[in-house]
């Protein structure tokens, strides 16, 4: 059995390679953001489904058609989710499928995943389970959660297993869970900074290779609740400066604090745009420019109004020895989110930042 840590019994393909069903999803991802197809395989009822799967933003028509002919003689369908199938047209509380006609050009189907003002008129059904699964595997690849799917031909599918990587849909859910329970930290180092004082940077790693980082400020009380930052990065606002947040300003006025009271935490996550990360933060902004405000746009797009995660923050504060913490934030709902971790909360103390005419 493998042990996780590469010991005595484990074989030494199980140490080089793993056996964890999170290194496929992880394959699965990088293959997705590249624009090529995977292959989602699982349960729909009784029956089992192996479905190919493809990112369905910026689709051109090349790819179109070859996902078409790949798959012949099963039939094109696109998966949305709930919140993008309300936003063309649709009364349905769960992710939506259409069946989409042959004769269908790459660009009605972009219009219908990402165009700001679009009416279905396509005949629509609830997703099967596998096909939400594939909803939620473009979620965290932060793609558009739309994807184009069809049955793979039964005589295809030896050939196909060599060519695409395979997802099982079971495993998505548990995914964020099993790469934050892999993390760990890899290094760290003291950095002076411009607020003042001294900080550790403590940078984290998981299974995945992903990275997070923790600013640690001074030497707080550990016997008493920790004062902690969980701040999203925000390129826009934190490196340059935009007003369109305050992003900045409310990392500026933590970093400040901490020096004052004497120490606390700043976990600097890679959660971009509430979660979406930094396209589809993009696309948000100019479906704001024309008149939608933060929530409307994410809707818009086919996400929730914050797609964050905050057991990294637990598993973070757990391996820096932070049992009770007093979270620095504007936000009630991070309260909500990083209690159901299990970290025990103290309260809230709120960063008064600047208004401004752009935010």
């Amino acid at each position: 059995m493998h042990n996780g840590n590469g010991g005595k019994n484990s074989s030494p393909i199980e140490v080089l390679f793993g056996t964890s069903e999170k290194i496929p999803i992880g394959r699965g991802l990088t293959e997705l953001r590249a624009g090529r197809p995977v292959m989602i395989v699982g349960a729909d009822g009784d029956c089992e489904a192996t479905l190919l799967a493809l990112p369905a933003e910026r689709l051109q028509a090349a790819r179109l058609a070859a996902f078409a002919e790949v798959v012949a003689p099963s039939r094109l369908r696109l998966i949305l989710s709930a919140s993008r199938a309300g936003a063309i047209g649709h009364d349905i509380r769960q992710p939506l499928r259409l069946e989409l006609p042959e004769a269908i050009e790459a660009s009605a189907v972009r219009d219908l995943v990402e165009a700001p003002v679009v009416i279905s008129k396509l005949r629509g059904a609830p997703a099967s389970a596998v096909e939400r699964a594939g909803v939620r595997l473009m979620k965290l690849a932060q793609l558009l959660p739309a994807l184009l799917v069809a049955e793979v031909p039964r005589e295809r599918r030896p050939a196909m297993s060599h060519l695409a990587v395979q997802v099982e849909a079971g495993a998505i859910d548990g995914f964020r869970a099993e790469a934050t329970s892999s993390l760990s930290i890899v290094s760290e180092a003291v950095i002076p900074l411009e607020s003042g004082g001294r900080a550790r940077f403590v940078v984290f790693r998981d299974g995945l290779g992903e990275t997070a980082t923790a600013v640690v400020v001074g030497k707080a009380d550990r016997s008493r609740p920790v004062p902690v930052r969980i701040h999203s990065a925000c390129l826009t606002g934190d490196v340059f400066g935009s007003r369109r947040c305050d992003c900045h300003e409310q990392l500026r006025l933590a970093l400040a604090r901490l020096v004052e009271i004497g120490g606390g935490i700043v976990l600097y996550l890679s959660q971009e745009g509430r979660g979406l990360g930094l396209a589809n933060k993009m696309r948000a902004y100019a479906l704001q420019d024309t008149g939608l405000d933060t929530i409307d746009a994410n809707t818009m797009l086919g996400f929730g109004d914050d797609e964050r995660d905050y057991g990294i923050a637990a598993r973070m504060l757990h391996l820096l020895g932070c049992r009770q913490v007093l979270l620095l934030t504007n936000n009630p709902a991070k309260l909500e989110g990083l209690a159901r971790t299990g970290i025990d909360l103290a309260g809230r103390v709120p960063l008064e930042a600047a208004i401004n005419a752009d935010n």
